[in-house]
């Protein structure tokens, strides 16, 4: 009996562990295998759970369509985030990525052995930062690789050229990457690609990028012409976020307190406010904050965390905010909530009573908030973030800035955060920017409805991996 030519094929997909790019790989998979592949998940133990625990926008029981495989990264350091810390970069992860990075390229090349045996093809979907997992690919005789790109693909043109024309003609600023990230980060990136160099410059046979033509078709063009890019296969196939209203999916069935919360608000009254998973605030910039969502007199919930530890299930320390909380709670009963541990970002952003999301940029972020047509107030903090800030305000014109990067050292006053919530909430201009979000979210729904262009990217990939 014939093989079926996708079942003969095993995709395997190798995320970097931190939470925005566990979750991009996640939903990719899901994706493959809803198109009838075999695919696996290959990750520490630790972050597969995470990814499982942190699942949003999914039935839960379609997670029994995947293969999980612990990559054996068994001990590595977790300590907490440092909110003082000189650069706003998450280093307090980085020993765990130089363990991680280190480890788990011995049990990655035994699965893929393994797998190479019973398969036709082995197609393994690695982010861009494990470049360890396209060298194991490149070992096999029937192996081959992908690069997923969890950013902006607009942020490739600005690494490559600050002075490329949509650059300049869009008044579009590059900051150098030395600013956004840690020392300790630019050298781990760069010794690993060093390291690939060294084992003969493997190339991936082509990268799956999670955007869309209708917010960055001229970026994707720029792109596929490049000289670095111009041999390889592209594939645009976001957003990888599930649009929680298609009728396919299913949302968690038990709903966050938040959501009742939200039922009771009138349409699009509430601003939605988180920094992701690898920021922390300073205590002043959080008193800052508290006194502006108060003196706005707006609706709003906000998420106040601290960044994740390299394990997430490790017991947090006391919270360093009760004090504040607890007066500001009381001061804000009936116009605002406070979620202090995991928020379903999906469901409060697809919710019409959410009428904005003040944000660090994170592209997962920005994705998920464009996607459902709200607006983005842009606080940018680290890498990609500052990148993704002058796109939303300056490009698709779908933000506001909350605070320039150039003043990411200085606590932003509570008067200038203020001033942005009620720009957004209350003014012409912010109603306009609104509007924009509104018109760009219904274009980047139509990419992944049937017939769109992620959509057909994403059958492009599954025909072309299984062909």
């Amino acid at each position: 009996m014939a093989v079926d030519s996708m079942e003969s094929v095993a995709f395997v997909a190798v995320p970097f562990p931190a939470q925005g790019h566990l979750n991009q790989l996640m939903h990719l998979s899901l994706l493959a295998a809803s198109r009838g592949l075999s695919v696996h998940y290959a990750a520490p133990a630790a972050h597969l759970r995470q990814a499982r625990s942190r699942l949003h926008g999914w039935d839960p029981q379609a997670l029994g369509s995947l293969q999980f495989h612990d990559l054996g990264v068994s001990t590595f350091e977790s300590p907490a985030p440092d909110p003082t810390a000189p650069c706003p970069f998450p280093n307090h992860l980085m020993s765990m990525w130089q363990t991680f990075t280190t480890a788990a390229r011995a049990p990655l090349a035994a699965l893929l052995e393994s797998l190479s045996a019973t398969h036709r093809r082995v197609v393994v979907v690695h982010d861009r930062l494990n470049s360890f997992a396209a060298v194991e690919a490149a070992r096999l005789s029937n192996g081959e690789s992908f690069a997923l790109q969890c950013v902006a693909i607009s942020y490739n043109i600005g690494w490559l050229d600050t002075e490329h024309p949509l650059l300049r003609d869009n008044d579009l600023q590059f900051h150098p990457i030395d600013a956004c990230m840690s020392k300790e980060f630019l050298e781990y990136v760069f010794q690993t690609e060093k390291e690939m160099e060294e084992q003969g410059g493997v190339p991936t046979a082509g990268m799956v990028m999670n955007t869309c033509r209708a917010l960055e078709g001229d970026f994707m063009d720029a792109i596929a012409a490049h000289p670095v890019f111009k041999d390889q296969k592209l594939f645009a196939v976001g957003p990888l976020n599930p649009l929680l209203d298609a009728s396919a999916r299913t949302p968690a069935t038990t709903r966050h307190d938040c959501m009742e919360w939200l039922d009771k608000q009138p349409p699009s009254s509430v601003l939605y406010v988180s920094f992701g998973t690898t920021s922390s605030l300073l205590g002043e910039q959080i008193a800052e904050l508290a006194a502006a969502l108060k003196g706005s007199k707006q609706r709003f919930i906000w998420v106040l965390r601290e960044a994740d530890r390299a394990d997430i299930f490790k017991e947090p320390g006391e919270s360093l905010h009760d004090k504040l909380l607890s007066e500001f709670t009381k001061e804000t009963e009936g116009t605002g909530l406070v979620i202090t541990g995991w928020a379903p970002q999906l469901e409060i952003l697809a919710h019409g009573a959410t009428a904005a999301f003040m944000s660090h940029c994170g592209w997962n972020s920005t994705m998920e908030s464009l996607s459902h047509g709200k607006p983005i107030l842009a606080w940018p903090m680290h890498s990609d973030q500052p990148w993704d800030a002058e796109l939303l305000c300056k490009y698709v014109k779908a933000g506001l800035l909350v605070r320039p990067w150039e003043k990411h050292s200085e606590v932003v006053p509570a008067a200038a955060i203020q001033e942005v919530i009620e720009e957004a909430m209350l003014t012409d201009k912010g109603m306009a920017v609104r509007q924009r979000a509104k018109v760009l979210g219904e274009a980047v729904r139509a990419a992944v409805a049937d017939g769109g262009s992620s959509s057909k990217g994403l059958d492009d990939f599954v025909a072309y991996v299984t062909r």
